[in-house]
């Protein structure tokens, strides 16, 4: 498979519920207009921030369904259809390619703790079902288990592996990974904070949180960059990096969509077991997202 382009920022979207705590479809698509219009290149759904453990297969479907509607083909749309289940994780994904998709990212399996080899075959017949462009998610403060370098490589070589969100934080993982496999496979940082490092050493871009917030501002800080203006680049992430951190403040999503309702954009609360957040955690994100 030739190079896939997801763009440079790819918004780990968060997951709109209502006041009943259900999916909520037309916030949805509200949610997906202020993305695009602020900045991301491409949404990644049911993620991580997307509280992918509290949705059923239904739900998760549901929304994918929807955003590929809302989406309309103006940018790429990333399923997470990965789980600690491989067979599940095939299932989902041969649904989701139904959808309109355009690509699909599956988690390293998180709980069964599996060797390296055994994520080399999860990850191998995850791939093997489907034509879609398939991207890595390592991220061993969830799952456990880091996704080494050797294996990464290896997967690489499968032809519709074509990316990895790294978040193992580790900027000498990433740099080994970028330099042993192909200039065709992309490596995204998982963590907003060290985008700009992460591109310093070749990485494509970032898998982002605060996009939701700083969208426009995450593209600056890229395009600076690339643009050889290193200092500027420099100026804006040590600027933005407050807010990157405060969206973190809590676990995760409960500061973005705290930082969301802030900002006018009611994506509902979180599901348990996550809790949102106390009003003096409320005022210390307000303080900082709105400085």
């Amino acid at each position: 498979m030739n190079k896939v382009n997801f763009g440079r920022v790819l918004t780990a979207m968060v997951t709109p519920f209502d006041n009943k705590g259900n999916i909520d479809l037309h916030t949805t698509e509200l949610l997906v207009e202020h993305l695009i219009n602020n900045g991301s290149d491409g949404l990644v759904v049911a993620g991580t921030t997307g509280e992918s453990p509290t949705l059923t297969i239904e739900e998760k479907l549901a929304l994918f369904e929807r955003v590929v509607k809302a989406v309309n083909g103006r940018i790429p749309v990333i399923a997470g259809t990965g789980s600690n289940n491989t067979q599940a994780s095939i299932e989902l994904t041969k649904k989701a390619a139904l959808l309109g998709i355009n690509g699909v990212m599956a988690v390293t399996p998180y709980y069964n703790k599996p060797s390296q080899q055994g994520m080399i075959e999860h990850f191998k017949a995850i791939a093997n079902s489907t034509t879609l462009p398939v991207m890595l998610y390592n991220i061993p403060g969830r799952s456990v288990v880091n996704m080494t370098v050797e294996t990464i490589v290896e997967l690489s070589k499968v032809s519709n592996i074509v990316s990895v969100k790294e978040a193992s934080g580790d900027l000498e993982q990433m740099a080994a990974i970028i330099e042993k496999t192909d200039e065709d496979f992309t490596l995204y940082s998982g963590d907003d904070s060290i985008t700009l490092p992460s591109l310093a050493i070749g990485g494509n871009g970032v898998v982002s949180v605060a996009s939701h917030i700083i969208g426009n501002e995450m593209q600056e800080i890229i395009q600076s960059f690339q643009s050889g203006n290193v200092n500027e680049a420099a100026r804006l992430h040590r600027k933005y990096l407050p807010t990157m951190k405060a969206l973190f403040l809590t676990p995760n999503p409960t500061s973005v969509k705290a930082a969301l309702h802030i900002k006018g954009i009611d994506v509902g609360s979180v599901r348990l077991p996550l809790v949102p957040l106390t009003n003096n955690e409320t005022g210390i994100l307000s303080q900082i997202i709105n400085s």
